[in-house]
C-alpha cells in the first residue's frame, strides 16, 4: 500500500473511534440527567440520615411553645449511668440555654413542613428578602439533627423550620396587610425550599396581636426625675466631663445613658438643650420601666444618682412640675413600680426580659 492509503486508513480509524466515544458520552449524559430528575434533592441525599434516630425510629419534633423559656432553660441532659458503681460517670456539664429569636407569646409562628432536611446556606439565601413586614421583624429558626432549635446558621442542616413575625410593638399591632404580606412572601420562600407552610387563621392571629398590643400600651411606663440648678446654669463642657466621671456613657446617637453593667441601659439623661448650647440649668433622668429588671432597681438607682448630682452641682431634685420630691413621695413611687413589675411578671412578660425588650423596643 502507498503512504497515502496508510494515512487515509489511520484517519478513518480515528474518526470511527471518535464517533463511538462521542455516542458513549452522550448516553452517559442522558442517563445522569434522568437520574437527577427522578432522584431526591442533594439536601435529601446528604442529610436524610439526620431526620431519623438510630434504629429507624422517627424523631418527634419538639414544638416551640411547648415549654416556657424558663422551663426550657431548666432542661438538662443526663447520661445513662453504668450499672457498676465502680464505673463513675463523667461529670455532667450544664448547658446554658440560648434564647431563640422566636417566642410563642411575642410572635406568630408558622411551621414549614418538609420531607427532607435543609442546609442553612440554602435557607439563608432564600429568607434574606423577608426580614421585616412593615415595622415588624421576621425571624427563622431551624431544628438541628440533635433535636435542638437555633437561629439559621451556615454549615448546619435542619430537619424542620419555623418562621415568625412579631405580633406587636410599642407603636402598633400586626395588621391584616402586614400579615398577608408575611404569608405571601413566606409561601414563595417555601416553594424554593420544597416546603409547605402551615398557615394560622388570620382572625386568630389578629386577635392575639390586638391583645398583646393592648398589654404593651397599658404597661408602657416611663418615669423621670429632674435636677435643677439652685444658682447659675452649668457649663455644658464642664457638666459632660463630670457626668462621664460619674459613669454615664455618651452614645454615638447622642444619647447619654447609665449602663447596667450587662450591656443594657439602667436609665438615661437629657440636658434639655440643643447640642449647640453652652449651658443648661436642668437635667432630666429617665427610667424606661418595662425594660429594666426589678433586680437592678432602676428607680432606686436613678433617684440616688439624681440626689448625688444635686449635691455635687448645687441643685434640687424636683418633679416635672418643679415641685421638690420628698423621701415619702419617692417611696410611694417605688411601691407603685414594684406593683407594676408584679403585673408584668404575672403576665409572663417580666420587666427587663427578652420578651419585654422586644415588645417595648
Amino acid at each position: 500500500m502507498t503512504d497515502l492509503q496508510v494515512s487515509l486508513m489511520a484517519i478513518g480509524g480515528a474518526i470511527i473511534v471518535g464517533v463511538i466515544s462521542y455516542n458513549k458520552w452522550q448516553e452517559y449524559r442522558a442517563r445522569k440527567t434522568v437520574e437527577r430528575a427522578f432522584s431526591p434533592s442533594q439536601d435529601d441525599v446528604l442529610m436524610e440520615g439526620g431526620v431519623r434516630e438510630a434504629g429507624g425510629h422517627e424523631r418527634r419534633e419538639p414544638m416551640i411553645g411547648a415549654e416556657t423559656p424558663e422551663q426550657m432553660a431548666a432542661l438538662s441532659v443526663e447520661p445513662d449511668l453504668p450499672e457498676d458503681p465502680a464505673q463513675s460517670p463523667s461529670p455532667v456539664i450544664a448547658v446554658k440555654h440560648e434564647e431563640l429569636p422566636l417566642d410563642e407569646i411575642v410572635d406568630c409562628i408558622v411551621s414549614l413542613v418538609t420531607e427532607h432536611a435543609m442546609r442553612g446556606e440554602k435557607i439563608l439565601s432564600q429568607s434574606q428578602s423577608l426580614r421585616h413586614v412593615g415595622s415588624k421583624p421576621v425571624h427563622f429558626v431551624g431544628q438541628r439533627d440533635d433535636g435542638g432549635w437555633e437561629a439559621i446558621a451556615h454549615g448546619t442542616s435542619y430537619a424542620a423550620l419555623k418562621a415568625g413575625v412579631q405580633l406587636a410593638s410599642r407603636q402598633t399591632a400586626l395588621n391584616q396587610i402586614e400579615y398577608s404580606e408575611f404569608i405571601m412572601q413566606l409561601r414563595q420562600i417555601a416553594d424554593h425550599l420544597d416546603a409547605e407552610p402551615a398557615v394560622p387563621d388570620m382572625a386568630a392571629v389578629m386577635m392575639s396581636a390586638r391583645h398583646l398590643h393592648q398589654f404593651v400600651h397599658d404597661h408602657d411606663a416611663q418615669l423621670s426625675v429632674n435636677v435643677v440648678s439652685s444658682g447659675a446654669p452649668w457649663a455644658i463642657n464642664t457638666l459632660m466631663a463630670a457626668l462621664e466621671r460619674q459613669g454615664f456613657d455618651f452614645r454615638p446617637d447622642g444619647h447619654v445613658v447609665m449602663p447596667d453593667g450587662e450591656g443594657g441601659v439602667l436609665f438615661s439623661l437629657s440636658t434639655n438643650v440643643t447640642l449647640a448650647a453652652e449651658s443648661t440649668s436642668r437635667l432630666t433622668l429617665f427610667l424606661d420601666v418595662p425594660r429594666v429588671a426589678p433586680a437592678k432597681d432602676g428607680f432606686g438607682a436613678m433617684t440616688s444618682c439624681a440626689r448625688m448630682l444635686a449635691t455635687r452641682l448645687d441643685g434640687n431634685v424636683v418633679d416635672d412640675a418643679g415641685q421638690s420630691l420628698s423621701a415619702a413621695a419617692l417611696n410611694e413611687i417605688a411601691r407603685q413600680v414594684a406593683d407594676f413589675h408584679a403585673e408584668m411578671e404575672s403576665a409572663d412578660i417580666p420587666a427587663g426580659s427578652t420578651r419585654a425588650l422586644r415588645l417595648f423596643n
